[in-house]
């Protein structure tokens, strides 16, 4: 009786959370063009930042890459990590720092849930509404990641 109870329970979860999600529309849509006019402003900042390398992510509102670069002399693994940020600030709908200050605060299980708990993931709000993500990794710091991220989504793209 008790393991019926329990399959219940997930059973009702599996679908309140599939019926949750279905109701959740986004009226505005990122573009290619927008997204590679944030890239564009990124990459501009980066470059007078002396910045060694970057690899820039921008994810829709889903977390579906729609526009990815990567620098000469970046390391190969950057442009995965700048992936998962852009997924993790656009499914939060928050910059990607604030997991990282709470991980260095003392709030460690975060690490052991999927999204990635650097810096350099910032939610492009258009509108009021969170229309995806930009992620960068791969530049000479943290820091630095965060900076080249904000400066992108700081372009006007309407």
């Amino acid at each position: 009786m008790k393991m019926i109870k329990i399959i219940t329970v997930i059973f009702l979860s599996i679908v309140l959370s599939n019926n949750l999600s279905a109701q959740v529309t986004v009226t505005y849509k990122l573009t290619l063009e927008a997204a590679k006019k944030i890239t564009e402003e990124a990459l501009k900042y980066a470059t007078l930042n002396n910045a060694p390398g970057a690899s820039i992510a921008i994810v829709d509102a889903g977390g579906a890459v729609i526009y990815l670069v990567r620098l000469d002399n970046t390391f190969p693994k950057a442009a995965e990590v700048s992936i998962e940020k852009a997924k993790t600030a656009a499914a939060f709908k928050m910059e990607t720092k604030n997991f990282e200050d709470k991980l260095n605060g003392g709030r460690t299980a975060l690490a052991t849930v999927g999204p990635v708990m650097l810096q350099g993931g910032v939610p492009i709000i258009y509108k009021g509404e969170v229309i995806g993500a930009i992620g960068v990794s791969g530049s000479k710091s943290a820091d630095q990641d965060t900076e080249i991220a904000k400066a992108g989504i700081a372009v006007k793209f309407d």
